[in-house]
């Protein structure tokens, strides 16, 4: 067996270098961090739903016409990707007041914001993700006038277009974290959605309950954190594919935002 070549391992990921130029693979860990990476945990079967989850929305966002980085799964823990330039901000949509937002203006968890607002942090853990204007970003070149554009454009049609479909199957989109990079296909460059969406990068609130069914469970110590990944899975029609014993013991060979 060819020994891959690690390009990278992040909190929640490895990156390994593709069978085909232009192309990576993508490996979910089921390690969990919260602060920054202060607390550190795993997370039972996290990488199996993380993947699975993240594969179903990119394919969703894909069919709306917003171009991603996916091109398809391999096996329960990896999926090949585009390799992409990865621009360095992190996109935060907000729809409902929860962390940071909260800390930061006084603002009652759970308050309805009056629009969805996106905010942008720079990508950089030495300096605890900073929140910085499109002023910074334009001044310091990290993305272009034309990018922040698409960029700006591309998260709201994503918000509009997951808060619907989640809301269909019970579940308030609260807030979610977007990353974005720059692929090149015939000397033209596009931005692309890259990185992943799943219960690490998104806050899910049951509509009826108020309960949390994302990371928030680990960072809080609320217990269920498992249970909570696997809801979201089985809601979105993914989990009757799969049995306890595949998202517990899978072990297949092949960075979450704190500022949310």
């Amino acid at each position: 067996m060819t020994r891959r070549r690690q390009i990278y391992e992040g909190k929640a990921k490895i990156l390994y270098e593709g069978p085909e130029p232009g192309t990576i693979v993508q490996y979910f860990k089921d390690d969990a961090t919260a602060g920054n990476g202060a607390k550190k945990g795993i997370i039972t079967g996290k990488g199996v739903l993380n993947n699975r989850i993240s594969e179903y929305l990119m394919l969703k966002i894909g069919e709306i016409g917003i171009p991603t980085h996916f091109i398809k799964r391999l096996n329960m823990r990896e999926q090949l990707v585009k390799t992409v330039e990865i621009i360095p901000l992190e996109v935060v949509v907000r729809n409902i007041a929860a962390g940071s937002i909260s800390k930061r203006l006084g603002i009652e968890e759970g308050t309805r914001l009056p629009r969805s607002i996106v905010e942008f942090y720079l990508k950089n853990d030495e300096l605890n993700d900073p929140i910085v204007s499109e002023e910074h970003i334009s001044a310091f070149d990290w993305a272009t006038p034309q990018e922040m554009d698409e960029i700006t454009a591309y998260t709201f049609r994503i918000n509009d277009f997951l808060s619907g479909l989640f809301l269909g199957i019970g579940i308030q989109l609260v807030d979610f974290k977007l990353e974005f990079g720059r692929v090149w296909e015939n000397d033209e460059m596009h931005v692309v959605l890259a990185d992943e969406i799943s219960p690490d990068n998104c806050r899910f609130w049951d509509v009826q309950s108020g309960e949390k069914l994302d990371k928030d469970r680990f960072r809080r110590d609320l217990g269920k954190v498992e249970e909570a990944y696997q809801e979201v899975a089985r809601r979105l029609g993914i989990f009757p594919e799969m049995n306890s014993s595949e998202t517990n013991t899978e072990t297949s060979n092949g960075k979450g935002l704190e500022s949310i």
